[in-house]
């Protein structure tokens, strides 16, 4: 089931990010006077069609799910020798250099606005996350260096306020690519109050490959977690009949000090049938017992298992706009994602990131399937971000790509003349070759990160 799950999220979104690109071109295309013949959502053979519209344009449903395009009437591919003078007007290729660019750019243009609406609608409604508060920083990292100790709440980096987590991450990365020390705005508890500090992140101990991943954890900074509180109890457990109750705050295990309920989650963990002294408090009233966590087998290693709820949840902000801040906020982060997204990939051309960051259909439909589980705004994000990068990559000037034809356009528009057929056929096979590379890559990288 869960298997299905994962298809079916990732089919939906795939089908709604095709079906919104192919609606740019179609529509600007109808806009612009240029006969439409078909709009298909898949490739390959057609497995439904029905017709439409005043031009009798065919909607079509085809057999691959991946990808879709819209036909136009096109004298590149058609015979219109025998059409009347009324369709040889709305030919692609006799329409102004201008309008073809139009129609070509309306696909990514579409990807973005889909971005822009989704966000929008999320930033109004109010996206639940994690607070910016900081875990305790573990010693020599770069943010334990800046003065960080836990317990903070970042309020801004570089003078952009933050709402939650992960706005934080999104733009201590943006500093970390521009190689520029982040400015952290935090605010501190002391002695009942609070006091609102500014320290200088530094990134000259994180290198291209600590990119990958939780490189906020190669910083120091981790997301504060609730105090080790115990919940509920199976009455037959290890944590019940060592003497344990509901309610029990534990302080020290082994005589070392417990950071958070997460920390007494992994040390239970890593020790099972090992006898643990465990010290804390109940109520006001000091407690000091042993427990054996009993052995179980998770995904292939035997782990520890007292059988006792802990809270592991971090605190949570809800954060609201109005539609207008909303959408400004959303051009805002559509515009940010899309500059990150091409200074990923100029870092990875330069080797200073790595190419295991491009990822490929299967990582990509398993996002989509664990954010679907997750809920329709996790879901709803995610679709965004893909839909952004739909728009980028489909900018990108390789031949075959949308960006390709913008090339071919703007080159036509600066000569006053068409891109030679030849040279374009052989800039047609170098585009086809890049993109089955980089599709290799990208199917590498799913293939090792399913192994790992």
């Amino acid at each position: 089931m869960t298997l299905l799950h994962t298809v079916l999220a990732f089919l939906v979104a795939l089908a709604i990010l095709v079906v919104v690109h192919e609606l740019g071109h179609y529509w600007v295309a109808r806009w612009c006077g240029v006969k439409v013949l078909r709009f298909s959502v898949g490739m390959g053979k057609i497995i439904w069609s029905r017709r439409f519209g005043p031009d009798q344009t065919e909607w079509a449903i085809s057999m691959l799910p991946f990808g879709g395009y819209v036909k136009m009437l096109d004298a590149r591919e058609q015979d219109i020798s025998k059409l009347p003078e009324s369709d040889l007007k709305r030919e692609f290729t006799r329409q102004p250099v201008g309008k073809r660019m139009a129609i070509v750019a309306a696909g990514p243009l579409a990807n973005f606005i889909l971005a822009i609406v989704v966000f929008a609608g999320l930033y109004t409604h109010g996206m639940p996350e994690p607070a910016a508060l900081l875990r305790a920083v573990p010693e020599a990292t770069p943010a334990h260096a800046a003065g960080l100790r836990g317990g903070e709440r970042i309020t801004a980096v570089n003078g952009e306020a933050v709402d939650g987590w992960t706005e934080l991450r999104w733009k201590i990365m943006q500093a970390a690519l521009d190689k520029a020390p982040a400015q952290l705005d935090v605010v501190r508890r002391e002695n009942g109050g609070e006091r609102t500090d500014v320290v200088t992140l530094g990134f000259g101990s994180l290198a291209p490959e600590d990119l990958e991943g939780d490189f906020l954890g190669k910083l120091g900074l981790d997301l504060a977690r609730p105090p080790a509180v115990l919940g509920r109890l199976a009455e037959d457990g290890p944590a019940a009949q060592a003497g344990l109750r509901e309610g029990d705050r534990i302080l020290r295990i082994a005589g070392e000090p417990v950071m958070d309920g997460l920390a007494f989650v992994e040390r239970i963990r890593s020790a099972p049938g090992r006898s643990l002294r465990i010290e804390g408090m109940r109520g006001d009233q000091p407690i000091d017992v042993s427990v054996t966590p009993e052995s179980v087998a998770a995904k292939g290693q035997t782990i520890g298992r007292i059988r006792a709820e802990v809270a592991l949840a971090p605190e949570m902000v809800v954060a609201r706009d109005s539609i207008g801040e909303a959408t400004v906020k959303a051009v805002r982060k559509t515009w940010d994602t899309s500059v990150l997204t091409l200074k990923m990939l100029g870092k990875m051309l330069a080797g200073e990131v790595s190419w295991k960051n491009v990822t490929g259909p299967i990582t990509i439909a398993d996002y989509a399937g664990q954010t679907a589980r997750v809920g329709w705004i996790s879901y709803l994000t995610f679709i965004a971000f893909i839909s952004i990068s739909l728009g980028v990559m489909n900018l990108l000037p390789i031949p075959v790509l949308d960006g390709g034809l913008l090339l071919y356009y703007s080159l036509e528009l600066l000569t006053g003349r068409a891109l030679p057929e030849r040279i374009g056929e052989m800039a047609q096979r170098a585009g086809v070759g890049i993109l089955m590379t980089l599709m290799a890559v990208a199917v590498f990288n799913d293939i090792m990160r399913l192994m790992s």
